[in-house]
Formats: C-alpha cells, sequence, structure tokens
C-alpha cells in the first residue's frame, strides 16, 4: 500500500478523484496486511461461546452411540412386516432410554419402546403406537403401508467416530456448544479475544454529565463503538475523548497501541485534517490516508501503531458505523479467526425510488418489511445524512447500491444487508 496525498478536507459530496479506491479494494487491502492472532487457550465448554475455535474437533465416539428408536412404538423385524391386510405380533417387553431390552426379539415378536431406546437384537424397524393396535397385554396388530428400517436413529448417524466435527477459526455458537458436549467434550481451545482501543479526538466533545458550552456536542461515536464493538465479542479499553492537543493525542496514541491489538478513533485522523494529528501518527507508525468510493464515510486513515492494527474513521455518527461495520468488523473477524468474513446479504424489493450516480458505493439505510406471500421488501429511511444518527436506530439493514447503479426504481430487486447479521 502507498499514501495518497491529501489537500482540503474531503467532502462526500466532491466528485471522486481518480486515486479513490473502491469499498473492495480497501477491504482487501486492509486484510492482507493483517495477521490473525495466535495466542490460545483452554477454556471450559460453557465459558466458550462465541469464541473462534482454535483446534480441530475430531469425535471420539459415534452420535448417537448406539442404534435407537426415533418414534414411541413397537420394534420388529422389517422382513416380519405384514404383506396384506395385517399381522398380529407377541408382546415380549419393553425397552425404555436407558434401559434397553436385553432380550433377542424373535420373528412373530415385537417389544415396546420408547424414544431413544436401543433397539433390541433382531429388530431393525420401528412402527408408531398410533399405527399400531394393541389387542390385548400380549398381542399387537399392525397393518401393511410400512417399510423395512423406518423410524430408526442408526449409531453415528449424526456424527461418525474419528470424523471432523468442527473446523479452527469457527465462532462457536450454541448449537456447537451442544454438539461438543454430545462427544463428551468438556473444555476446547479457543483464539485470544482481540483486544480493541478506542477513543474520540475533537475539543468540541464532551462526555455524557458534562455542561454543553456553544458550540459543543455531546460524544456519540464512543458509545456506538462500544456497541459494535460489544457484539463482535471484543475485550475494550475505552479512553474517552481526547483533545486536539498534540501531547494529549501523541500519550493517546502510544497508550492505546501498547494496550490493543486494534486501536479505533472517530474524528480528527482522517483526510484532510489537522497536520500535527498525520504527523504524529507517521511518526509513531506506518499510515495511510485514503478516500473512498463511498457514502457516507468517505475518508479513512489505515495502518500500524507499533504492533498494532489501527482505524481512523471520519467523526461523522453514520460514517462512523458505515466505516465500522464495512472494514473493521471484517478486519477484527480476520484477526480473531483467521477465517473470511462474509457478511450476510438478502434480496429485497424495493418500495420506493433512490436518485443515485455512479461512481461510487452507497450504503442506504432502510426498514425491511415481509409482503404477503413472504417476498421481503425495503423502503429507505427518511434523511440519509451521515450526521444523522437516528436513521441508523430507525433502520434495520443497510440497501447496497454499488459503484455502477445509477439509481432504484419502485419494484426494483436491491440486495440488503441486515444490521442483525453484522456481528
Amino acid at each position: 500500500m502507498t499514501s495518497q496525498a491529501t489537500g482540503s478536507t474531503a467532502s462526500c459530496a466532491d466528485p471522486e478523484a481518480s486515486t479513490t479506491l473502491t469499498v473492495t479494494a480497501a477491504r482487501e487491502a486492509i486484510l492482507a496486511n493483517i495477521s490473525p492472532i495466535l495466542t490460545t487457550r483452554r477454556l471450559p465448554l460453557r465459558d466458550a461461546l462465541g469464541q473462534a475455535l482454535a483446534e480441530e474437533i475430531v469425535s471420539p465416539v459415534d452420535v448417537p452411540g448406539h442404534t435407537n428408536s426415533a418414534m414411541d412404538g413397537y420394534a420388529i423385524a422389517g422382513s416380519d412386516l405384514p404383506k396384506q391386510e395385517y399381522r398380529d405380533f407377541t408382546l415380549i417387553g419393553t425397552a425404555i432410554a436407558g434401559t434397553p431390552f436385553s432380550q433377542d426379539c424373535r420373528p412373530g415378536e415385537c417389544v415396546r419402546i420408547m424414544t431413544g431406546a436401543p433397539m433390541p437384537n433382531g429388530a431393525d424397524t420401528v412402527v408408531m403406537q398410533e399405527q399400531a393396535n394393541l389387542i390385548d397385554e400380549r398381542r399387537v396388530r399392525i397393518g401393511t403401508g410400512h417399510r423395512p428400517g423406518q423410524n430408526v436413529r442408526q449409531a453415528g448417524e449424526d456424527i461418525a467416530q474419528g470424523s471432523v466435527v468442527l473446523n479452527p477459526g469457527k465462532r462457536l455458537t450454541p448449537a456447537d456448544l451442544g454438539v461438543m458436549a454430545s462427544l463428551g467434550i468438556a473444555e476446547v481451545g479457543v483464539r485470544r479475544r482481540p483486544r480493541v482501543a478506542f477513543f474520540s479526538t475533537g475539543d468540541e466533545l464532551r462526555s455524557i454529565g458534562e455542561p454543553l458550552g456553544e458550540g459543543e456536542v455531546y460524544d456519540s461515536n464512543r458509545y456506538s463503538l462500544y456497541g459494535m464493538l460489544t457484539r463482535a465479542d471484543c475485550e475494550r479499553l475505552d479512553l474517552g475523548v481526547v483533545k486536539d492537543d498534540p501531547a494529549a493525542l501523541k500519550q493517546a496514541f502510544v497508550t492505546a497501541a501498547e494496550a490493543a491489538d486494534l486501536v479505533v478513533t472517530s474524528g480528527g485522523v482522517s483526510v484532510g485534517e489537522a497536520d500535527y494529528t498525520k504527523t504524529i501518527l507517521q511518526q509513531l507508525g506506518e499510515m495511510h490516508f485514503w478516500k473512498i468510493a463511498m457514502k457516507p464515510g468517505r475518508p479513512l486513515t489505515f495502518g500500524r501503531l507499533g504492533d498494532s492494527l489501527f482505524f481512523g474513521l471520519p467523526g461523522n455518527p453514520v460514517a462512523v458505523m458505515v466505516t465500522f461495520y464495512q472494514f473493521v468488523l471484517p478486519a477484527l473477524h480476520y484477526l480473531a479467526s483467521g477465517t473470511p468474513y462474509r457478511p450476510f446479504t438478502l434480496p429485497a424489493v424495493s418500495g420506493c425510488a433512490i436518485r443515485k450516480q455512479p461512481g461510487r458505493f452507497e450504503f442506504i439505510r432502510g426498514i425491511l418489511g415481509q409482503q404477503t406471500d413472504g417476498s421481503l421488501t425495503v423502503n429507505s429511511v427518511d434523511r440519509q445524512g451521515s450526521g444523522i444518527l437516528a436513521s441508523m436506530s430507525r433502520g434495520d439493514c443497510f440497501i447496497l447500491l454499488p459503484e455502477t447503479c445509477d439509481g432504484v426504481n419502485r419494484g426494483d430487486t436491491v440486495t440488503v444487508q441486515p444490521f442483525s447479521a453484522l456481528v
């Protein structure tokens, strides 16, 4: 990567320069400069939820461990099923989960069996209790319409002994914990969580609880960043608001870099900001000041502070969230797991027209709906300015309009990215 010279403060309304990066190119350049965390630790299974798996999980057993009934009913030999009308079977006992029936089931005999109970020797088929008639305490009548092997779960049908169950890098879900518990695994190796330090910059910013002077505003960006980092399952270090002062900024950058794998700031370090800020960053590390062909969030700083990755996000609150989701989140995912980040997207029919000029990628905040046939619709949130944070609160998705898009008509199919999937 090479640094790009910058002039005056960038505006999302400026024409795109020929050296401007596309969203895809910027993301690829960022990921190419990241080495995943290799430090691992072992955790009790319950504590591993959401962590990136550090090892291959190979099943030590078959799951289920024995061939068993999938239904409450009667276990018989499939070869005994009646070919015409019905057949009466002699009931010889009962098999319950945890208490198998120990005798053989011979031709003309059946065993009352409960869901999960091991199949008796000689039986390979289960007839549901609703499809059989109990004539008396010793006789069961079964009609036609059944097939050999039905309603039976084979040993190893879910997971075979020796098979690979989970691969390194997978972020563990509740189902993964259940799968490993079914294998008798009590603890598991996971990668260390990324440590992220973050702060806001600007003389006009005040923390909640402080009085506001003329021209001052409360810092909302740190709270948005805290929420997004929490959902991304990171260790977080909030360094507060740092004034536009060279000494204070330098100390904040040094402190953050010493404590974290990744440093995120909002405001003050993007394209065209104060020269001393860029000078400090370049003194402490390697920085690349980019213009991205996107709206909102055109200016972006990426690089290194010592051994830490660094992201300097724009100051506008919507631009902070958009650039975090599109650049920082993929970087965190790869840093934590070593696996590619594949955001979830869906097609939806636009319920409104959206004006757009080709040349940049736009992230329109939208609201999803569902028609009676189950198909999705989407409408843009009113007022899409990069400073209107309420558009992120009212919306539940991004409408993704790529560089080549020249506008959307009502009824067109567009691609949406649900906020709920951005984790």
